[in-house]
């Protein structure tokens, strides 16, 4: 009889636990539940995500190797893709730079400084960005528009100062501003001790001092 009660006593204790954490438990327990199937939803997103711009990416790249009005619509295509659906991937960066490339090989100048503009606007990618805008700046030089070139050129982020002295003396030189131009190659020579376009910068400046 005490063992019955004794029992009795501890499903009444359960019972009260019950009644007044049950509900909580519950709640907890849910939470719990829905945030791993969340995570792992989140997990399957990102995924499938990064297949779909890996895809994009890779018909982009195939493109940029062939020739004709066909490749360039899909060229674009595929980078349009890549900067609407997927604009903070690393893929939409990449393909950004490497249409600017083909675009501007093919003569679509137009084309690779829309692809290189929206790469520093918009693209998830210091060093791509850093990239970008050199290579804006090259292909400014070519149109003559010597100070937006330069504007690039502004406040050159870290591991970029070298390159991007280097490029300023390039279009100072065709403005025929050769002091300056010598004077921005001489500071790239100093930022690129031991790089393999320090000699190229050497000859600029050997040229320069030829000419004078």
């Amino acid at each position: 009889m005490a063992y019955d009660l004794e029992e009795q006593e501890k499903l009444d204790a359960i019972k009260d636990w019950w009644t007044r954490y049950g509900t909580l438990c519950v709640v907890l327990a849910f939470v719990v539940l829905a945030g791993i199937l969340g995570w792992r939803g989140w997990q399957w997103y990102q995924t499938h995500q990064n297949t779909q711009a890996m895809g994009y990416y890779e018909a982009l790249e195939a493109a940029s190797t062939m020739s004709g009005e066909e490749a360039d619509a899909r060229l674009v295509a595929a980078s349009a893709t890549l900067r609407s659906d997927f604009p903070k991937s690393g893929y939409a960066s990449r393909g950004a730079l490497v249409a600017a490339w083909a675009l501007q090989e093919r003569g679509n100048v137009d084309g690779a400084r829309e692809q290189l503009e929206w790469l520093i606007q918009q693209g998830s990618d210091p060093a791509m960005k850093a990239v970008a805008r050199l290579r804006l700046a090259g292909l400014l030089l070519e149109q003559k528009n010597f100070d937006a070139a330069l504007a690039q050129l502004n406040n050159p982020p870290a591991g970029f100062a070298g390159l991007y002295a280097d490029r300023k003396g390039d279009i100072l030189f065709a403005q025929d501003k050769v002091a300056e131009a010598r004077a921005a190659w001489q500071e790239a020579l100093g930022l690129l001790k031991g790089d393999a376009v320090e000699q190229l910068v050497q000859l600029k400046i050997d040229a320069v001092g030829e000419q004078q």
